[in-house]
């Protein structure tokens, strides 16, 4: 009987224990600034039309869930597909979607603003609404015109990914075998200098490893990876941060942002979505279709739902301590990748209401509330701003944002 109350007694102080947690975890998430570098809402809407300042069917992202997360600042991803590089229509796009964006601050001015620089982003949060700073995934809406970097600034673009799946005019990329400037091209140099001086910080998720060391040799602030992880989980996968690039991104005072999809954080996920994709190429061989046919997309789906191995919270956490073993916790920070990854995400974190899951996990690890405070923004906020006072002292550039 008595063995029987001890192990009652411990299973309620357990049960306290786990529900003090949440507790905290809730508070720490609406009381700290919560930063995600890199949410792919616009492409979403632009795909599929829905009003996200609403409760919406379906994607990661909508006011109500960011609010139930303590979500303030997601940068909203204004990407750009590889191919319109060589069709020419890649400025026009990010134009318009950065319309789209504006457009949705229009519908809802009392939930949403768009900042143009860190103190505009701090009064903007302080008054009740979602920030919803602007980055860049693909520079090839620059064009190889600097004009175009400092149009983009003036409309709040905040960040540049330099290139993404494919080598464009200013880097080349991890994910393409064609390395056709063996880093950065002579303007992408260029365009890291004026980005400085902009005020505009530098993203070197997607780029090649080459095209990365020269950013670091070049880039005279720090910079951010905005949605990356370490390659150490994930062997061989160039998209990923090796432990040597996250030493240096760390010495240049710069901050990875954890990517959230499974296949950025689990090897085993990794191996899974190979075999479905090479299973998915035999089917289409043999019953003659390509990939846009309805019964791959299918066939496809079924091998998704049965097949694909996610990661878990802790996979996801497992990423945050080696960087912090590696670097410390001033070099973490939070770029989902939410609306970009599909269906991909890990169980506790499916979308944006979900931030609370991950704090918690970070508590249950030993961070302290200091330490979490940074990785949920401060440490970001702290790049931004000196991307910011270098831009203010260097009147060639443009204006880091207005004050």
């Amino acid at each position: 009987m008595r063995k029987i109350a001890l192990a009652v007694a411990l299973a309620v102080t357990g049960c306290g224990q786990d529900a003090e947690l949440n507790k905290q975890a809730q508070r720490m998430a609406q009381q700290y600034l919560l930063v995600d570098t890199h949410i792919d809402v616009p492409y979403r809407l632009n795909e599929k039309p829905a009003d996200v300042g609403m409760a919406t069917q379906g994607g990661d992202f909508d006011y109500p869930r960011a609010n139930r997360g303590g979500l303030n600042a997601p940068f909203m991803s204004i990407y750009i597909p590889a191919e319109m590089e060589s069709d020419g229509s890649a400025r026009d796009y990010a134009d318009r979607l950065i319309d789209q964006v504006e457009g949705l601050v229009a519908r809802h001015p009392d939930k949403f603003a768009i900042p143009h620089s860190v103190k505009e982003m701090e009064r903007q949060v302080a008054s009740g609404r979602i920030s919803l700073p602007l980055g860049m995934e693909n520079g090839a809406a620059i064009a190889g015109d600097l004009q175009n970097l400092h149009h983009f600034a003036e409309r709040g673009i905040r960040y540049i990914t330099l290139t993404h799946s494919k080598s464009n005019h200013i880097s080349d990329s991890s994910y393409d075998e064609q390395r056709q400037w063996q880093g950065l091209s002579d303007f992408g140099k260029q365009l890291v200098k004026e980005m400085n001086r902009a005020g505009v910080m530098v993203d070197v998720s997607h780029i090649s490893d080459d095209a990365f060391w020269q950013v670091m040799e070049i880039s005279e602030v720090p910079v951010i990876a905005s949605h990356s992880s370490a390659r150490h989980f994930t062997p061989g996968f160039e998209r990923n941060m090796s432990d040597e690039m996250i030493r240096a991104l760390a010495n240049n005072g710069g901050v990875i942002m954890i990517n959230f999809g499974s296949t950025f954080i689990s090897e085993a996920s990794r191996e899974s979505r190979a075999k479905i994709r090479t299973a998915t190429e035999q089917y289409m061989r043999e019953q003659g279709l390509d990939e846009d046919s309805e019964d791959v997309k299918h066939f496809t789906e079924r091998l998704m739902e049965e097949e694909f191995v996610y990661a878990e919270l802790d996979d996801v956490l497992d990423h945050f301590d080696h960087v912090r073993e590696l670097v410390g916790v001033e070099h973490i920070g939070i770029g989902s990748d939410y609306d970009g990854v599909g269906d991909s995400l890990p169980t506790g974190l499916k979308d944006v209401s979900q931030y609370p899951n991950l704090i918690r996990g970070l508590l249950e690890r030993d961070y302290s509330e200091e330490d979490v405070g940074k990785i949920l923004g401060g440490n970001l906020v702290r790049v931004w701003r000196e991307n910011e006072a270098y831009a203010r002292a260097k009147p060639q550039g443009a204006p880091a944002g207005t004050e």
